[in-house]
């Protein structure tokens, strides 16, 4: 899937990838720094640390670790609230160096800049074992699929492959349950999809819905909680 990349820019300054072949690209075209935020770290982390005070360390679970900027900010919400996080993301085709390298979205936020060097480093550390990154950050990045990995017991899912028409099998139902068993009691699931099938196959798995405003005033998103 990495034949060839092309480095875009959303209407937040921020850069995204661009696969032409499947004219998919890996963030929102709205803003790639924004949809993070919004999705993950918003309606994602902080809302269930809201619900969930005093549990640590927080475990998250990544499908797609794709250019870094979910865990580089999940990093830098670590150490500024000094919380743990135990972070497992997957990637079937990591981002060569020669395009990390050259994503700006160290330079987007001016307050969190002296962060920059972080985003390197998880990039760079090897693959398919544990790594502390920081004091209040430890990752495992595996190079494999999501149908073939072996999952941990996670309290925040960042669920953020391509699209159904790019990989429709991320959406197939027994992959969602596989995800689905693995969350903790009160455990949230976010992604920037809103389709209806995804909601329907969420619901019958026993999860709460919610259809939540996106990053853009265009799109809607989804979160799912697993009540207890």
């Amino acid at each position: 899937m990495n034949k060839e990349i092309k480095i875009v820019t959303t209407a937040d300054g921020s850069n995204t990838l661009l696969l032409p072949e499947f004219d998919e690209t890996y963030h929102s075209m709205e803003g790639a720094f924004r949809e993070a935020i919004h999705v993950f770290m918003l309606y994602g982390l902080e809302a269930w640390l809201i619900r969930n005070q005093g549990v640590q360390p927080i475990r998250i679970f990544e499908v797609g670790f794709g250019t870094g900027l979910n865990a580089w900010l999940t990093l830098v919400w670590a150490e500024q609230n000094k919380i743990p996080v135990l972070y497992h993301s997957i990637e079937p085709f990591p981002v060569d160096k020669e395009i990390y390298s050259q994503l700006n979205y160290t330079e987007i936020d001016q307050t969190i800049y002296h962060f920059a060097p972080y985003f390197n480093r998880l990039h760079e550390a090897p693959w398919d074992e544990g790594f502390i990154a920081s004091e209040y950050f430890n990752m495992k990045k595996e190079k494999t699929t999501l149908e073939d990995a072996v999952l941990y017991h996670a309290d925040v899912i960042f669920y953020n492959p391509f699209s159904k028409k790019t990989q429709a099998e991320l959406w197939d139902k027994s992959i969602l349950e596989k995800v689905v068993e693995t969350m903790n009691p009160n455990a949230v699931l976010v992604t920037p999809s809103a389709e209806n099938q995804l909601r329907s196959d969420l619901k019958s798995l026993g999860l709460e819905v919610e259809i939540l405003p996106g990053p853009s005033d265009k799109n809607e998103m989804t979160r799912a909680r697993l009540l207890v």
